[in-house]
């Protein structure tokens, strides 16, 4: 007896006779086609995954040409040179790892449970995560206990390949995905077209007159084109309600399928027996449009990607480099902090970088949103992946790798785009419970009508699943969001959690830091003056090596002063008052008047000066203090300036009918003469942490709905207790982490734009959902009651989901009068 030919049920390729290759999956002897699948299905076993067998909706690649001279290659990757060019180390711990993969073979999101499951539970991997929408993973491991190449031959034991990360081949991968999406859509639509044209010849028949044999005849043509439509461009309805009802959930695949199926199969029934109506022209109809608007939500969801891609493609591959007293092109990812760089115009800044000869403008609008070029002078900061525009300049390298601006917006990034806002939480509830409302109701209203007219329940039926489809109702939010986190990211307005448009809407009340807020944060020193026995050099060294350890705004003032480092010992900041430490076994406190006079133990001599604080042409004057044991030294005066566009704000925020609030650790004087210049009638001065944390309390113990805005480590508590955190692109890495918002253009006149695309966004959220729930609520009772036909429910669904594409689509923008 010949044995019949059987699939591979790791991949569904067919199994040769001889030999045979069989797996305990489930409890279940399987057959698989070859060595290779044998080995992969195993090792998903053996580590407890086959869970991934239940919910996997497509068959995996063939595993056999993953083994096993593609495996040895993989030692290249172990590498330090090779590795220099895609794999980041931490500077603390130098044996941990970081690097971005591509995952090849992802077909579902069960592919992605596997991966992650596998992996993370290997010894030595600190993390690994997949995002489904870009197929990139990113893997930090610990170096001394596992090497990359073990990782990636232990993502190949499971039928997956993985390689570093090229925005090429990323590139080339959504290409892929949306030429599967076209052709798709291009074989719906031209069956669509074709079927179309047959069908208004059968309906004139009907009233003109045609031939038995010819209405038969345009019957089976009519299924013979329907046919590649049902089975190739509608199998991803297929395969996503098959894989919903495995997870016992009722997805809104489940009634598209339903439909698409019902209706094929009912009209090839009714055309093998020549009996009953047939609706071809609905099918493929239903299908075209259906995929026309997820493959709208396609370009949107690639065109979100599309800003996270872009930066990391905003440094070069090259670096101008000075070595051995000439410059050298080395690979960027060979740069360290302290190397010197030459950048010449039109070239792009390949690291963030401190100049250290020449003056130029430089163009950051690809990373903060900055319209204009800004000039940039000796001693200020550069951000990688910005252009120089007129003038060569000498760098020095101060950040690279993860450390960089550019990194740090791209977790940001990738964070926020695996979060889901609380409305599309709540809409994807109601879509889930709308289903099976929908699917009840229809299974009611069709024994109803066959115990009225048994000939039209079945089509009734299936108006209702068509035309009541959730899709518009899944689509209003994600798209919505989607189209307005681009168009703020463009702007320079990085949202960094999924709440912060949806809260943002609510806003009602605006607090800001003052310090590098408000301010411009470049603190300059303008006067010392002398209170104890040492000279004013001796206390600015002290200043000077006090603050080194600090990355407030008021250390940076003295930071680059031309002394020589003192070696402090048990320093220590306390948060919102200053530095104390220990200097040849003395001990020194710098910072705030109060906390300084702990030490000092007496009165400050002498505060009234000429330097008192206060506010000139746009300036804001403020003093902090340096004591030793039982001793004040000196009292340092400080100088800032309000942001252009401060006052600007203000006002704007007030027509929007948000107010504003001034909360500040700094002194009474400078915290009262900032408030006035910016016409900002509440405000708090002297602030500490908590004090701040109480004040953020009450406001919203009072209704408010509070944004903060901060910049320094000392304002990280804060922003995480504001309803919306919204961190300034220069302030420190823990308040970015903090917040729900990054202001990468530092531009303040971008916070009042956010709130009204804010509010615009909620608008056409609402807007999408109530159309979605008006349209079905309309066409439901209509299609129940046979008055719309099924072909008209293809059409109304579908433009129904068009209509809520495109009415988000009108966030892609900004208007500049907002």
């Amino acid at each position: 007896m010949v044995k019949s030919k059987t699939t591979c049920f790791h991949c569904g390729l067919d199994c040769p006779e001889t030999p045979v290759y069989l797996v305990n999956i489930l409890n279940e002897e399987r057959e698989m086609c070859c060595p290779g699948c044998a080995a992969v299905a195993q090792a998903i076993v053996d580590n407890g995954l086959d869970d991934y067998y239940k919910y996997r909706t497509e068959q995996s690649i063939k595993a056999d040409n993953l083994v096993p001279e593609e495996l040895e290659q993989l030692e290249l990757y172990n590498n330090t040179k090779l590795q220099k060019q895609f794999v980041q180390s931490s500077s603390s711990e130098p044996e941990i790892k970081t690097a971005f993969l591509i995952l090849e073979g992802i077909v579902c999101a069960a592919c992605v449970w596997l991966n992650e499951k596998y992996v993370n539970q290997l010894k030595g991997v600190k993390s690994f995560s997949i995002n489904y929408s870009t197929q990139r993973a990113r893997i930090s491991w610990d170096e001394s206990v596992i090497q990359l190449s073990d990782i990636l031959k232990a993502i190949a034991d499971i039928g997956y390949r993985a390689h570093p990360f090229d925005p090429g081949r990323q590139e080339e991968i959504q290409k892929k995905e949306r030429q599967r999406a076209l052709i798709r859509l291009a074989v719906a639509g031209l069956g669509a077209m074709q079927v179309m044209m047959l069908a208004i010849a059968l309906y004139a028949g009907d009233y003109s007159g045609i031939s038995a044999e010819m209405k038969v005849y345009f019957r089976w043509v009519s299924a013979l084109i329907a046919t590649p439509v049902v089975f190739y461009s509608a199998q991803t309805f297929f395969k996503g309600a098959w894989s919903d009802l495995k997870r016992k959930k009722l997805g809104m695949d489940v009634p598209v399928a339903l439909a698409i199926g019902g209706a094929y199969a009912a009209s090839v029934w009714a055309t093998a027996t020549n009996s009953g109506e047939v609706y071809f022209d609905s099918v493929t109809m239903f299908t075209f449009f259906l995929l026309a608007g997820r493959f709208l939500e396609l370009r949107a969801r690639q065109r979100s990607g599309e800003v996270a891609d872009a930066l990391i493609k905003l440094l070069p591959v090259m670096a101008s480099r000075f070595t051995d007293g000439q410059y050298e092109q080395v690979l960027v990812n060979e740069l360290r902090v302290g190397d010197h760089l030459r950048v010449k115009p039109g070239e792009i800044i390949p690291a963030d970088a401190i100049i250290i000869e020449g003056q130029s403008s430089i163009d950051e609008s690809l990373v903060t949103g900055e319209s204009h070029p800004l000039r940039r002078v000796k001693n200020d900061k550069v951000i990688g992946g910005t252009v120089n525009i007129e003038s060569p300049v000498i760098l020095e390298v101060t950040h690279t790798g993860e450390d960089t601006v550019l990194a740090g917006i791209q977790r940001l990034l990738d964070r926020a785009q695996t979060e889901k806002p609380h409305i599309a939480l709540v809409a994807d509830k109601v879509a889930s419970v709308f289903v099976v409302v929908i699917l009840l109701l229809a299974l009611a209203v069709g024994l109803v009508w066959w115990e009225i007219d048994s000939t039209r329940a079945f089509w009734i039926v299936l108006s209702m699943l068509v035309v009541t489809c959730p899709c518009a109702l899944s689509l209003a939010t994600p798209a919505a969001m989607t189209a307005a986190t681009g168009a703020l990211t463009r702007l320079g307005v990085l949202i960094t959690r999924a709440h912060a448009l949806e809260t943002l809407a609510k806003v009602n009340t605006f607090v800001f830091d003052k310090t590098g807020t408000v301010t411009e944060g470049e603190l300059a020193l303008q006067q010392t003056k002398r209170l104890g026995s040492l000279s004013i050099d001796d206390c600015q060294q002290l200043a000077f090596s006090l603050e080194q350890a600090s990355e407030h705004p008021v250390a940076k003032a003295f930071q680059h002063l031309p002394f020589k480092l003192l070696t402090c010992n048990n320093v220590t900041a306390e948060v919102g008052q200053g530095i104390e430490a220990v200097i040849d076994n003395r001990h020194y406190r710098i910072g705030k008047r109060g906390w300084v006079a702990e030490l000092a133990g007496t009165e400050v001599k002498d505060r009234q000066d000429d330097s008192q604080p206060g506010q000139q042409n746009n300036e804001i004057k403020s003093q902090i203090y340096l004591a030793r044991d039982n001793e004040w030294l000196a009292i340092f005066t400080l100088e800032d300036k309000l942001r252009d566009a401060a006052q600007a704000m203000v006002l704007q925020l007030r027509a929007l009918n948000v107010e504003s609030l001034l909360l500040s650790g700094d002194q009474t004087r400078v915290v009262d003469n900032t408030a006035v210049a910016l016409n900002i009638k509440t405000r708090y001065a002297e602030q500490t942490p908590d004090d701040k944390l109480k004040v953020i309390k009450n406001l919203q113990q009072q209704g408010h709905v509070v944004a903060m805005v901060g910049d320094g480590v000392n304002d990280a508590p804060v922003l995480a207790a504001a309803q919306v955190s919204v961190a300034m692109g220069s302030g420190t890495e823990l308040a970015q982490a903090s917040s729900d918002m990054v202001l990468l253009s530092e531009n303040l006149s971008h916070l009042p734009q956010s709130i009204v695309h804010a509010r615009k966004t909620i608008a056409i959220v609402k807007q999408n959902l109530g159309w979605a729930l008006l349209y079905n609520i309309t066409a439901l009772p209509l299609a129940a009651l046979g008055y719309i036909a099924p072909w008209l429910a293809a059409i109304g669904m579908s433009a129904s989901s068009l209509i809520v594409v495109l009415n988000a689509l009108r966030l892609m923008k900004i208007r500049p009068d907002e």
